[in-house]
């Protein structure tokens, strides 16, 4: 499987203690050439989430995430998951796109990406 780099948004949810960091978007260029290069994380499997079956308390979490982030970022992780075959096929084989993820979560080799229906 491909190692897919997430630079954007990353809700880490561990050990039953949801903590949710959210990442600064992917620098320019420019600011790219200045800095060293990001190590990257290696995704052993995929999982496909709906926010709505969450517990509450992450649940909310996640909503608030999500009410934080900015639309750019947003925009950037959907174009991330089209590029990377493996999560495209994950949210196709539930009958969903990139455009109903609105989070991440990268723990132990497994990404986890965050569903809303509309």
């Amino acid at each position: 499987m491909r190692v897919f780099a997430a630079s954007v948004i990353i809700a880490v949810v561990s050990l039953g203690t949801p903590a949710f960091v959210q990442a600064q978007g992917a620098p320019s260029q420019s600011e790219a050439q200045k800095q060293p290069a990001q190590s990257s994380t290696v995704i052993r499997s995929i999982q496909v989430v709906d926010v709505k079956d969450l517990q509450p308390a992450v649940r909310s979490k996640v909503d608030e995430i999500v009410a934080q982030t900015s639309q750019e970022d947003v925009q950037s992780l959907r174009k991330s998951i089209d590029a990377t075959p493996e999560a495209a096929s994950a949210l196709k084989a539930k009958g969903l796109s990139s455009s109903q993820v609105v989070a991440i979560n990268i723990a132990d080799g497994v990404l986890t990406l965050f569903t809303k229906s509309a």
